[in-house]
């Protein structure tokens, strides 16, 4: 899939999905902003990208803050031009029972995935609808559509309004030559999921359970969306596309 003179900003991507979709993207012959609280891993993620032959930016940013992301995509056209290309992978997992969760956790759960998404989209579009052509995926999660498991009610929620999102943005910015659409992995081996703890016994049993027999890689995620961005995707658009290896029908 040829991105060559594209600029793609991808939240999220100093590590796991994020990083993976960056890659891809750069090996498609995309330029890359690495968008991430965690700068060093931008760094590397960027220096990873450029070594592949593509011009690329780390910008520290926390999405859930407007000006924070003002400022980021302000420093993005300044190093590396105007955006075609935007993904919002940003996020964060914990486990977190629903009765005696703190209401700081829920709001910065909602606060990070879906006005992180908003924030970044707001920022982008101008610059999608100057060029007639644009391409908007948010990450969701398999999550969104069963509804997770105990301890997740907040992160469910929050992946379900991506789904929401994209869907109502998708119809109003189509005229301009943008499509929106999202992804909802289901269970991906990355660095959030083991900082989440989730338990080795369970990862093995939904491997088992899945008909493909194994949990996704990072690469999985980064295929679908590697395409999704793609003028071959051009028709598609307010579409979820959920890579879980037959764990979810």
């Amino acid at each position: 899939m040829n991105l060559n003179g594209k600029l793609a900003v991808v939240t999220g991507g100093a590590s796991g999905i994020g990083r993976s979709i960056c890659l891809r993207l750069a090996r498609d012959g995309a330029d890359v902003a690495v968008l991430d609280l965690n700068r060093a891993g931008a760094q590397a993620t960027a220096h990873a990208v450029e070594q592949g032959g593509r011009r690329a930016a780390a910008i520290e940013v926390d999405v859930s803050s407007a000006i924070n992301v003002g400022e980021a995509f302000a420093a993005v056209r300044h190093q590396l031009g105007a955006v075609q290309i935007l993904v919002n992978d940003a996020g964060i997992c914990e486990y977190a029972a629903f009765l005696p969760m703190h209401e700081a956790v829920w709001d910065r759960m909602i606060a990070v995935h879906v006005k992180g998404a908003f924030h970044c989209a707001r920022a982008a579009i101008p610059d999608m609808q100057s060029a007639g052509w644009g391409r908007i995926v948010n990450l969701s999660s398999v999550a969104g559509l069963n509804g997770g498991g105990p301890g997740l009610v907040h992160y469910a929620t929050a992946k379900a309004a991506l789904i929401g999102f994209t869907k109502s943005l998708a119809r109003e910015v189509g005229p301009s030559g943008i499509t929106v659409n999202a992804i909802a992995p289901g269970l991906i081996d990355t660095p959030m999921i083991r900082t989440a703890k989730v338990p080795e016994a369970i990862i093995q049993q939904l491997a088992d359970d899945s008909p493909v027999r194994r949990i996704g890689a990072p690469d999985d995620i980064a295929a679908a969306c590697a395409y999704l961005v793609s003028q071959e995707a051009s028709f598609v658009t307010g579409q979820v596309i959920s890579p879980n290896g037959g764990s979810y029908v």
